[in-house]
C-alpha cells in the first residue's frame, strides 16, 4: 500500500537536505558551544543551611548557594521540512504526508514588505551536557539542567494541528488581543508569541526565526500545552531551584546563543543588539540555557537558605 513507502522516502529527502546543506552543524560544534562564561555567568548568591546529625550528635552544616546558566537545548528554527541545520538529528524531524514542504512567501527583494513566513521548530536536548558539567564545576559546585542530551521535547513535523494551522491556540485571549505576548521592544518589536506555530508576518528572516524559537522554547518550558511535547522542566527539591517558564524579554528566564548560521559564544535574550545573519537556507539554531540555583547537601534535613544580594 502506498503509505508503507512514504517514510523511507520522507526519511531519503531529509537526508538530502542534510547532505546538501553547506551551513549544517554538527554536534561536535554544539558540545564545544557550551564553554562559554559568558552564558554560564556563574555567581555565589547565598548560603545553604542543613541539619547533619550522626549517633555522637547534630550540628548545622552551611553550603554556598550558587547561581548559573545551562545549555538545556538546541532550539533550530528553518524553513525547509526536513532540513534541521543540526546534521545528526535531522532525520528526527522528516518530511510527513502531513508535514511536507515548508517555505515562506517572500521574494527575497530587498524592498519587499513583511510578508507571511513558515519556520519548523525542533526542541532537542543540548548534546553538550557532560563537557559543560566539567567545565562548570571549575567555578565551584554546579547545578544540574532539565534538559537530557539529544532527547526531543517537540517536533514540529510531529505537532502538526498546532503548528500548522494554530489549533486551538488562534482563538487564545493572546493571540487575538495586540501588543499581548510580544517579543521585543516598542520601536523594535520582532513578532507576537501566540499563536505558538510556524506561521507569522516578518520580513526580516532572522528575527522570524527568533520569534519561532521563542515559542517553541515557550511551549517546552510550561505543563499542559495544547501541543504534542515533552516538558523540559526539572523539579524543584531540597536546595535545588530550577528553572520556570521561559518568557520573553526576561533573561531571568533564559537567554539564547547563536548557533547557526554562524556561532557566538555569548548569550542574550531578543530581540538583541548584535548582529543578525541572515541564513541563505533559512536555516537557524540556538542554544537555550535557563537559570539554575543550587547548592551542595551537606546534611540529611535542608534547613534554608540566605541569600547575599547580587
Amino acid at each position: 500500500m502506498p503509505h508503507r513507502h512514504s517514510l523511507p522516502a520522507a526519511a531519503s529527502l531529509a537526508l538530502l537536505a542534510v547532505v546538501s546543506s553547506a551551513n549544517a552543524i554538527d554536534s561536535a560544534t554544539l558540545i564545544r558551544s557550551s564553554l562559554s562564561s559568558d552564558c554560564l555567568a556563574y555567581r555565589i548568591v547565598g548560603v545553604c543551611y542543613w541539619l547533619r546529625c550522626t549517633p555522637y550528635g547534630c550540628k548545622v552544616k552551611t553550603s554556598a548557594k550558587v547561581s548559573h546558566y545551562v545549555p538545556d537545548a538546541v532550539v533550530s528554527s528553518y524553513t525547509d521540512t526536513g532540513a534541521n541545520p543540526w546534521r545528526e538529528v535531522a532525520l528526527m524531524n522528516p518530511v510527513t504526508p502531513a508535514s511536507q514542504g515548508g517555505g515562506d512567501s517572500t521574494t527575497h527583494q530587498a524592498n519587499e514588505n513583511a510578508l507571511l513566513k513558515f519556520k519548523n521548530a525542533d526542541v532537542i536536548g543540548h548534546p553538550g551536557t557532560l563537557l559543560f558539567n566539567r567545565f562548570a564545576s571549575q567555578f565551584g559546585y554546579s547545578c544540574t539542567g532539565a534538559g537530557s542530551a539529544y532527547r526531543p521535547y517537540l517536533l514540529s513535523s510531529f505537532d502538526v494541528l498546532a503548528w500548522r494551522y494554530n489549533v486551538p491556540e488562534m482563538v487564545y485571549p493572546e493571540a487575538l488581543t495586540p501588543g499581548q505576548r510580544e517579543v521585543g521592544v516598542t520601536g523594535d518589536l520582532w513578532g507576537s508569541v501566540y499563536p505558538r506555530g510556524g506561521f507569522l508576518q516578518q520580513a526580516d528572516d532572522y528575527k522570524a526565526a527568533a520569534v519561532v524559537a521563542q515559542r517553541a522554547g515557550d511551549v517546552v518550558t510550561r505543563n499542559g500545552q495544547p501541543h504534542l511535547y515533552q516538558p523540559l522542566l526539572a523539579r524543584p527539591q531540597p536546595g535545588y531551584w530550577p528553572a520556570s517558564a521561559l518568557r520573553e524579554n526576561a533573561a531571568d528566564s533564559g537567554k539564547w546563543q547563536r548557533l547557526q548560521p554562524d556561532l557566538s559564544m555569548s548569550c542574550a535574550v531578543f530581540p538583541n543588539s548584535e548582529t543578525r545573519p541572515q541564513a541563505e537556507d533559512g536555516a537557524y539554531a540556538w542554544g537555550l540555557w535557563r537559570p539554575y540555583i543550587c547548592c551542595k547537601r551537606k546534611g540529611q534535613l535542608f534547613l534554608g537558605s540566605t541569600d547575599t544580594g547580587s
